[in-house]
């Protein structure tokens, strides 16, 4: 009995091993690639603040979702503007704030495929600003975007910025 347990095993053992990977990616890396680019077009549009060009990577709908600092006291610190007019008018009020420099680890910057139409960024970065009482030098931020194929383009489906905080003093 304890010889058939243990063939049993070894055998178990090399048909696991033996498996041929599979790849579940739902995106292959020359889409995966392309949505890195339009990555690196975004922060090149925010820095130069070409808020027309930016409007056009967006997905046009009113699902669409910016997360990002608040100016006004009753939307809480950090709220969600949703729909392209608010979206617009949100990047234009931070963009006119005064600098803005968004400066992303690029050594950093992930692309998953979700589905086949749909991808997901993450980087850290670096944001100078000065809108909505923030103090303008650069502070730790994440940005999380979602990406919609929409057409032959990837739009961006929603842009969630959050900000970092700072690490908590090591306890004595």
């Amino acid at each position: 009995m304890l010889l058939f347990a243990v063939t049993a095993l070894v055998l178990s053992t090399r048909a696991v091993v033996a498996a041929p990977a599979v790849s579940n990616e739902p995106l292959n890396f020359v889409t995966l690639k392309t949505i890195k680019s339009q990555f690196g077009k975004l922060m090149e549009l925010a820095n130069k603040h070409d808020f027309k060009a930016l409007h056009g990577m967006f997905w046009q709908s009113p699902s669409t979702l910016l997360v990002a600092k608040s100016a006004i006291p009753s939307e809480g610190n950090w709220a969600g503007f949703w729909g392209n007019k608010a979206i617009d008018q949100k990047l234009h009020d931070i963009g006119t704030s005064g600098p803005v420099v968004l400066e992303p680890d690029y050594s950093k910057l992930k692309v998953v495929g979700l589905t086949s139409d749909v991808a997901e960024s993450y980087v850290p970065m670096n944001i100078t600003v000065s809108y909505a009482g923030q103090s303008g030098a650069p502070k730790p931020f994440l940005m999380i975007i979602n990406w919609l194929s929409v057409g032959k383009d990837w739009k961006i489906a929603s842009e969630i910025i959050l900000p970092v905080p700072p690490a908590r003093a090591a306890e004595r």
